[in-house]
């Protein structure tokens, strides 16, 4: 089996001194232990899987040890790869997570800019070790995903 697979430095202008992730291209998607066998195999902090799916790419990220929500950096080589190597004409790329829901990379000027899904927040207690943790109690505490 031969996975396309590309390696980018998120967050830099120059090799070597950005964020490192990498990004692999599918067919369809592959049993979670080969994917997870395979973000292990690269090592990097994230490896960020595409599959097309209708009008948009479906997207996934491991680290060498589990399967995680959303990863920025990973995304945003995600969509380098697909501007730079996949054809993709449009200055938008519409990401669909299972975990995170729709994502939307844009480019412009040279840029690239990710639209973080929006995250729900619940007022709680304060925790009492954050409290201590601080060593000062603060005024209000919100919970998110």
């Amino acid at each position: 089996m031969r996975i396309p697979l590309y390696q980018v430095e998120a967050f830099a202008s120059k090799q070597f001194k950005g964020n490192p992730a990498a990004v692999c291209l599918l067919d369809t998607w592959l049993e979670d232990d080969i994917l997870q066998s395979i973000a292990l195999e690269n090592n990097l902090s994230e490896t960020a899987f595409l599959v097309p799916a209708n009008d948009r790419l479906e997207i996934r990220w491991f680290t060498p040890t589990i399967e995680v929500d959303l990863c920025g950096h990973a995304t945003l080589a995600a969509g380098f790869v697909m501007f730079h190597a996949g054809g993709y004409n449009a200055d938008e790329i519409e990401f669909y997570s299972p975990r995170s829901g729709m994502l939307k990379v844009s480019r412009a000027n040279g840029m690239l800019e990710l639209d973080f899904p929006i995250d729900d927040l619940k007022a709680i207690n304060v925790p009492e070790d954050i409290a201590n943790a601080l060593n000062v109690k603060p005024l209000e505490a919100y919970q998110g995903r």
